[in-house]
């Protein structure tokens, strides 16, 4: 009896372990097959989160007809991508193989010292010396730099061959997100249901956290950040700036990471002053100095809520999520994990008050 009892739960170990065999190789197989389209579908689900209150509020104003709206505001969409996006997308490819060319040819250019600087009264013959100067030993520095910098040649030609992929994956994004709209109540009770089995006192508290912060950094860093770039990148090009594709592309970088278009915009403005007559530089200055203004103005009207994720956490996202998936990462990176912080935070603080106020003794 003993023995058959043993053999019995011998088999049934020996079935349990294959059905989770089975099970584990179904669910691998599954990532294996969707994992091409994982950052498709979560930029496609942040957009369909991020502008939800926009697609509402546009199905109210059409007699509640949610399909009119959806297909409405992924045209509106479709159109930023396309128009101005895509402009500034490929302004930036341009500029980043033209850089990557200089390197591989050995023959980094620097800008000498414009021939009006020395008009300027007071510091202008001495700030022509200095910048001369400067020019002079920097190019020599980078003449014996160069060679030991074409391996970074080889990734900004990577980086920028796969401009054409990222720009597909966000079309692609934007109509998956158009077909999401409508259907964003159920797919919030089956977000409600999951969460109700891994977290069931803190489900409703957690689907609105995660919510809330797709928004905050959808809207307020991302957005805004989109924004300024675009906005600088029609500055540029109107100066006729070099590169202004890439310059437009370092602002958004520094504006997602919360440093400030400044870093950029400052030097621009000294270049147009000393390339352009006063009036001209008077009004690209003026049209430059809100562009650097605007994320003060806009992130307290589009965030419902202050941003508690700090920059780093952000920043971290921006670089690991460029490198996993490319340049769509750039934008999904920072708000999956800002999303993942703000629940661990949450998630903490509630285990920190649940045993503070547990009874001693318990």
């Amino acid at each position: 009896m003993k023995t058959l009892r043993h053999l019995l739960s011998t088999d049934d170990v020996v079935q349990f372990v294959i059905r989770l065999g089975l099970l584990a190789l179904l669910i691998l197989w599954t990532f294996l097959i969707i994992e091409p389209f994982v950052p498709i579908l979560t930029w496609s689900a942040v957009l369909a989160v991020a502008f939800y209150p926009v697609f509402s509020w546009l199905a109210k104003r059409l007699g509640g007809r949610p399909r009119a709206a959806a297909t409405i505001l992924t045209l509106i969409m479709l159109g930023i991508v396309i128009g101005p996006a895509a402009w500034l997308g490929l302004s930036a490819v341009e500029g980043i193989k033209d850089i990557a060319s200089q390197i591989s040819a050995g023959d980094l250019a620097l800008q000498a010292a414009p021939e009006q600087i020395k008009g300027w009264p007071l510091i202008g013959p001495q700030l022509y010396d200095l910048w001369n100067l400067a020019y002079t030993n920097v190019r020599a520095v980078l003449r014996e730099v160069t060679p030991y910098l074409k391996p970074l040649a080889g990734m900004m030609l990577s980086f920028a061959g796969s401009a054409g992929v990222g720009t597909l994956q966000f079309l692609l994004s934007v109509l998956v997100a158009g077909f999401l709209f409508p259907y964003g109540p159920q797919l919030v009770d089956a977000v409600r249901g999951f969460l109700i089995r891994v977290v069931p006192e803190q489900s409703e508290h957690f689907l609105e956290l995660a919510g809330a912060t797709i928004r905050a950094v959808s809207q307020g860093v991302i957005g805004v950040a989109i924004i300024q770039a675009l906005l600088a990148g029609i500055g540029f090009k109107l100066a006729a700036i070099p590169s202004a594709g890439l310059l437009a592309v370092i602002v958004l970088l520094l504006s997602i990471v919360q440093l400030g278009a400044a870093l950029v915009l400052i030097p621009v403005i000294i270049w147009i002053w000393m390339d352009k007559d006063v009036t001209t530089a008077l009004l690209l200055t003026v049209f430059l100095v809100i562009v650097g203004l605007l994320d003060n103005i806009l992130k307290p009207l589009v965030m419902g809520r202050g941003l508690t994720t700090p920059t780093l956490v952000i920043l971290i996202g921006v670089i690991g999520g460029t490198i996993a998936h490319g340049i769509i990462g750039l934008f999904i990176g920072p708000i999956i994990l800002s999303v993942a912080w703000e629940l661990a935070a949450a998630w903490v603080r509630t285990d920190r008050d649940a045993t503070a106020n547990r009874p001693e003794g318990r």
